[in-house]
């Protein structure tokens, strides 16, 4: 049944990931359509974030960032399927990189990089920084149960010249580079709540104590990477740039948990600067500290 619904879900994206990208828009609209006015997919949980981050705004802000943010949400997802066929070069003109001197800068100094983003804007598209780096480019992801989906994804967010490895395979991975002194810029997604097992420090996060990801602390400091924070705007539709914010280039002079304070703290200032842009379907305050 897997291997079914990807042979008949995979011509039908390729199709779509060739289409001009006027036309390709044109789509995403009506998907929105679909997913805003009939489905309805998740308005519960984005209501809920919408109104216990931003409870200072008025039920119709509040109304507006939610309509934007699915509008942004489609767009999104149907720019992930136009990297199946998105050139080098278009990727480029789409996504840019607004201080890549900073990645020089470290390369100079021999020392590889933790890029930490959050769900905002376009992290898919963050694959172009590889483009213009002479880093070996690292993504880290977690597996989807469709095996054929999940090769798929990992088709996508492999192109130029990334690197994808799953969770439980990343200190391996890293261990091997750093063995081998292979320069390598790690992106990791950790702004998602983790497992209730997995919950090991809670941060302020939009005015609520919110269970955090220490993983990419834990790393920074094992293989002494620098860590830097990827800030993305949405320029336009269907452009991006991305400002790479330093968080520190001595990560075990830090107290304990400093480094993924930090983060969120980025993260918190990118979403009150444009709301809409955020990934509001995560049930990012699922957990309660008491």
């Amino acid at each position: 049944m897997q291997f079914l619904a990807y042979i008949i879900a995979y011509p039908l994206l390729w199709l779509i990931s060739i289409l001009p990208f006027r036309i390709f828009y044109w789509i995403s609209d009506l998907v929105y359509f679909v997913v805003y006015y009939i489905i309805g997919y998740r308005k519960k949980t984005v209501k809920y974030n919408l109104k216990i981050a931003l409870p200072e705004l008025s039920d119709e802000e509040r109304l507006e960032i939610e309509k934007k943010f699915y509008h942004h949400f489609c767009d999104l997802f149907m720019e992930m399927v136009k990297t199946m066929s998105i050139s080098a070069e278009e990727m480029q003109e789409r996504f840019k990189i607004t201080n890549l001197e900073l990645l020089e800068e470290y390369e100079a100094k021999n020392r590889s990089i933790m890029v930490l983003a959050s769900h905002y804007a376009s992290w898919e598209w963050l694959i172009a920084i590889n483009l213009k780096s002479s880093y070996q480019g690292v993504g880290v992801y977690k597996k989807i149960a469709n095996r054929y989906f999940d090769k798929l994804v990992k088709d996508i967010r492999s192109e130029f010249k990334t690197e994808l490895v799953s969770t439980d395979k990343t200190i391996p991975l890293m261990a091997n580079n750093q063995r081998k002194g292979i320069l390598s810029l790690y992106g990791l997604v950790s702004d998602q709540s983790p497992k209730t097992k997995q919950i090991a420090h809670w941060e302020n996060f939009m005015g609520m104590e919110t269970p955090v990801h220490i993983g990419p602390e834990l790393l920074s400091k094992k293989y002494n990477l620098n860590v830097v924070f990827a800030k993305v705007t949405k320029v336009k539709r269907g452009y991006y740039e991305a400002t790479l914010v330093p968080i520190t280039d001595d990560p075990k002079s830090l107290p304990n948990y400093e480094i993924i304070h930090r983060y969120i703290k980025e993260v918190e200032k990118q979403i009150y600067e444009a709301p809409e842009y955020y990934f509001w379907t995560h049930k990012r305050w699922k957990h309660h500290k008491n």
